[in-house]
């Protein structure tokens, strides 16, 4: 092709100009075989990129068989053919014309590995799975859900967070559900790998908790139309002709759909399973699912519940706060459900502890699994076993705290708690590692583990005091300051200690060290911030408190109008200006000291490891609050006194001067309140409170 020629087919895509594309086409049909872009992309590529679904459609339907499949089968620099491009964007009808016409397209693989069906699932685009799984010659063939590092479609749906596709993917290719890729991880585990996917990962403030047990109803509502969607009707509308649509149609429908008060029940259910039968989803383990569910409201309350939510976003609005965070709360519950719902498939179908016990064939066949035999390339027999034995989903959800998992795996599989990793810690080692209270809490209440579990040493001799007592660079806890999180490390070792077994004795690791050596080691740095921290707080603080002291010193010792010369009595005595300002005056006096005192006793203190737990934190807690009141205490005396010396006309004009005067110090207090809060809930929490925001990698 001519270089001229190439450049203007090149500018005809760029610029949308499809019509002059087909004149091009008329004149030389080569054209529709040009490489035009760096990314070796035909001009099907890009208006299957740009959705150009009449052109691709027209060009289709006016071009021979042969040259149509010769012209589908070009692969770009990815090696992604305009099937690949379309299952992608999820584009349905581009889909459905090019299987029609060369449907041998949806095994084709691209650099990577990756079908058309593997990318559609990949971007979570579930009309376009659906047309391309209906339009294979072998369904219960798997083989084109993998790609070249050994991930299914099982594992790519998880790790992209689509999870109600990836639960219908469960109900269609269930030997998925024991695949593991080349680094030995099944589904289950990538799905321990996402923490903020669970509700006890997610931390939330009182408002957003609030927010999500109303968003309850509604998320029942949106859980029970994903269990009855409907697979088989998907697949057979898009391997028909696709209805379009207007674009404010789902809008309008979704409007209409409030004023029902009342909707389909058991009919709809019983349509759905008998089609999902068509698919390999058995009946007897959808109603069993069914029978186990207890929703908190009816089905045919969905339209009461979404009129309810809709009022309620409508009153957030009114107070200025956004539908849209209320949407976003709903949206994380939902992914919480579904997450659910995807972990317990795939515990009650995966066969977690089975081929542990399994001895490879003598010619390196891995028989654990029918959907693991010759899809390990790379490994042999042996290593893909010795992988899984080194990696075990409770294991991962142990370390990143993933409470729901521990506990479901423990439940149906108790054998579970004997897991170890290379480095020979199980469950309740990696807990205490990791600083995750909530999965420490559950197995500390179970008494078999806690004699079994709590007493075994990783490979280093460490137990899991010495754990408890070791200190990472990264800060669990989620209290800001090194002196907090040194405070919170310590009542984590205490709690660990005192929930030991009665008959646990302190031993030495392999350094000889006991934990108690360990926990002075490993937190001598994190102790020499905390106190660098406390010192200069107490210092800036206590400067504040003399001038204050000073200040109230002075106050009390004036009296407002001069006292009687012959009685020495106030003259203003009796008026209610007068007491507020001798009880004022007598309250900033006494409080500054206080804290002055306060202050000073933290900067003399020895900075000990245990001084952090409650001595410290307990006089910077009094020294703030009397600061505060010492502070507040001198303003009001102020006005007080100021109040006689103010002429009765301009008495009601100094009023908002002297509100003035408190914005600054209310400016202070407030944004103090945190730090105050902090040190408040620390005093009396036993259990301390971890940060999700580090999280494993």
């Amino acid at each position: 092709m001519a270089e001229i020629e190439f450049e203007s087919l090149f500018n005809y895509a760029m610029r949308g100009q499809w019509r002059e594309v087909l004149e091009a086409y008329e004149k030389n049909p080569q054209v529709l075989e040009a490489k035009i872009t760096k990314a070796e992309d035909t001009l099907l590529h890009i208006s299957v990129y740009v959705s150009q679904t009449c052109f691709v459609t027209t060009l289709l339907d006016n071009i021979s068989q042969n040259m149509s499949r010769n012209i589908l089968r070009l692969q770009n620099s990815k090696g992604n053919t305009p099937l690949h491009v379309a299952a992608e964007l999820g584009n349905v009808d581009i889909c459905n014309n090019i299987v029609k016409r060369d449907h041998t397209l949806i095994s084709c693989r691209n650099l990577e590995g990756e079908t058309p069906l593997f990318l559609a699932a990949v971007h979570g685009k579930r009309d376009a799975f659906f047309c391309l799984h209906g339009r294979q010659q072998n369904k219960d063939d798997d083989s084109l859900s993998r790609k070249n590092n050994g991930d299914t479609i099982l594992h790519s749906t998880i790790s992209s967070e689509y999870f109600g596709l990836a639960l219908q993917i469960i109900g269609m290719y269930p030997k998925l559900v024991n695949a593991v890729n080349y680094d030995g991880l099944s589904p289950l585990h990538i799905l321990a790998r996402k923490p903020n996917c669970f509700r006890s990962c997610t931390r939330m403030e009182l408002i957003d908790r609030i927010i999500y047990g109303l968003s309850m109803a509604g998320s029942i509502v949106e859980e029970d139309k994903e269990e009855r969607c409907d697979i088989s009707h998907n697949i057979q509308a898009h391997t028909k002709t696709f209805h379009h649509c207007p674009m404010n149609y789902g809008t309008c429908m979704t409007f209409l759909s409030l004023l029902k008060l009342t909707t389909t029940g058991k009919d709809t259910k019983a349509t759905t399973s008998d089609e999902e039968n068509n698919f390999s989803l058995k009946s007897e383990q959808k109603q069993a699912k069914k029978e186990k569910k207890h929703y908190r409201f009816p089905p045919n309350w969905e339209s009461m519940i979404r009129l309810l939510i809709l009022a309620m976003k409508a009153l957030l609005i009114v107070f200025g706060v956004g539908a849209t965070w209320v949407e976003k709360i709903q949206r994380k519950k939902e992914k919480h459900i579904q997450a659910k719902q995807v972990m317990n498939e795939l515990i009650q179908r995966a066969s977690l502890y089975k081929y542990d016990f399994i001895e490879p064939s003598p010619h390196g066949e891995d028989h654990s699994g029918g959907s693991d035999k010759a899809k390990i390339k790379s490994n042999t027999g042996n290593e893909a076993i010795e992988k899984r034995r080194t990696v075990s989903p409770i294991l991962i959800a142990a370390k990143t705290g993933i409470t729901e998992m521990v506990e479901k795996i423990l439940d149906m599989y108790p054998v579970a708690i004997h897991d170890a990793d290379t480095e020979n810690k199980n469950v309740v080692l990696l807990a205490i590692e990791n600083r995750q209270p909530h999965i420490y809490s559950l197995l500390n209440k179970r008494s078999l583990i806690k004699e079994t579990a709590f007493r075994q040493v990783d490979k280093d001799g460490n137990s899991a005091l010495h754990l408890a007592a070791t200190y990472k660079k990264f800060r669990p806890w989620r209290v800001p300051g090194a002196a907090m999180q040194m405070q919170w490390e310590y009542k984590w070792y205490k709690l660990v200690k005192n929930s030991m077994p009665p008959n646990f004795y302190e031993r030495y690791n392999k350094d000889g060290k006991t934990a108690k050596q360990v926990f002075i080691d490993t937190h001598a740095q994190l102790a020499k911030e905390g106190s660098k921290w406390l010192t200069k707080t107490s210092e800036s603080c206590s400067v504040v408190a003399a001038l204050v002291a000073t200040v109230a010193f002075t106050t009390s010792t004036a009296i407002p109008g001069g006292p009687n010369q012959d009685t020495g009595i106030p003259l203003l005595q009796g008026k209610p200006a007068f007491k507020l300002f001798a009880v004022t005056s007598l309250v900033a006096l006494c409080s500054s000291v206080t804290a002055l005192v306060m202050f000073l006793s933290i900067l003399t203190s020895r900075f000990q490891e245990k001084d952090f737990v409650v001595d410290l934190p307990r006089k910077l807690l009094l020294g703030l609050t009397t600061l505060f009141t010492s502070i507040a205490s001198v303003l009001i005396s102020f006005c007080a006194g100021h109040y006689f010396i103010v002429e009765d006309q301009l008495k009601y004009a100094v009023y908002p001067v002297y509100a003035a005067t408190c914005l600054p110090v209310s400016f202070f207090a407030l944004v103090q309140l945190p730090l105050y809060f902090d040190l408040t809930l620390a005093m009396f929490r036993k259990v301390p409170q971890r940060s999700y925001k580090v999280f494993f990698h």
